[in-house]
């Protein structure tokens, strides 16, 4: 397969978004069914984790906006088609902040939240600030007590300097094609070999990746930003759900999925377990819009 089909992949994801200036950072969007600022749509804004992008919510977002919502995901800075500023402070705290201007400047008053991976910590770090502004919070596959959380045994390498280059380096086309089919999804047939390679190409980009090492070696650990994310998920005036991947080797039910479970304090009917992997939105892209919809009803209860 040639380098241009997976180009042609990524100019077909770029044709579908746009980019917006927060702070000096050309930052890109992937939306679908925005009807124009006079529309009463409700907004759903979507976070990645790693080392994916807004590429990872390409088939969520056209099914969120079937259902009548404005549903937005972004690269994050240092990742898919945002620009990767090296001065730029890739920590939890700062993706949060980033996210919220971000919000601001596209205008959403309300939106509902969907946070996947590190999507997670950022994502509870904003909702916590912004609590009046979350319409529903949807979580798949992460983690909150920060404090507490290790590493899945393949990330680990990137922590390492000259160790965590030479991994960046291996990931390749076809290394990551069968990391992909083994704990990515479940199954991958049916998903194109550009449309998985076009992972890799995104993540490594202008910067060779090197803004996803400086992620990986940045991870919050404190006991304040565990009690910031557990603000985001308790006593809070929006419903709160899981949709959890089953077959995820790294971020297993039994440990993530019950603390998420257990510190949201969800009813059995608010954790959706599903057959799918760490990746569970290029499986399970039809059930995570039907279930951030079903809870978008029940907002106003």
């Amino acid at each position: 397969m040639s380098n241009s089909s997976v180009e042609q992949v990524i100019e077909k994801h770029r044709a579908s978004g746009r980019y917006i200036d927060v702070e000096g950072v050309e930052t890109f969007i992937l939306e679908a069914g925005f009807a124009g600022k006079e529309s009463p749509q409700e907004a759903v804004f979507c976070i990645h984790g790693v080392p994916t992008s807004s590429f990872l919510y390409r088939k969520v977002l056209p099914a969120l906006a079937t259902r009548g919502f404005r549903a937005i995901a972004v690269d994050l800075p240092g990742f898919g088609l945002s620009t990767r500023p090296g001065d730029f402070d890739y920590s939890f705290p700062s993706y949060a902040r980033f996210c919220a201007m971000l919000a601001e400047a596209l205008g959403l008053e309300r939106f509902h939240l969907v946070v996947h991976d590190i999507g997670g910590p950022v994502g509870f770090g904003m909702a916590a600030e912004l609590q009046e502004k979350i319409l529903s919070l949807t979580i798949l596959n992460t983690w909150i007590e920060v404090d507490q959380f290790e590493k899945p045994l393949p990330m680990r390498p990137f922590e390492v300097p000259v160790i965590g280059e030479a991994q960046l380096a291996a990931l390749t086309h076809l290394s990551w094609y069968a990391a992909f089919k083994g704990v990515g999804v479940a199954n991958a047939d049916g998903i194109p070999k550009e449309e998985i390679y076009a992972y890799v190409d995104l993540l490594k980009r202008e910067d060779g990746g090197k803004a996803f090492l400086k992620v990986m070696r940045n991870f919050d650990k404190s006991k304040e930003y565990a009690a910031r994310c557990r603000k985001a998920v308790q006593n809070v005036p929006y419903p709160v759900q899981a949709i959890w991947g089953m077959d995820d080797p790294g971020l297993r039910y039994e440990r993530y999925g019950k603390e998420v479970e257990q510190l949201a304090r969800l009813a059995p009917e608010q954790m959706h377990q599903v057959n799918g992997s760490h990746l569970l939105q290029e499986e399970q892209y039809v059930a995570i819009a039907e279930k951030v919809a079903g809870l978008a009803s029940m907002k106003e209860k």
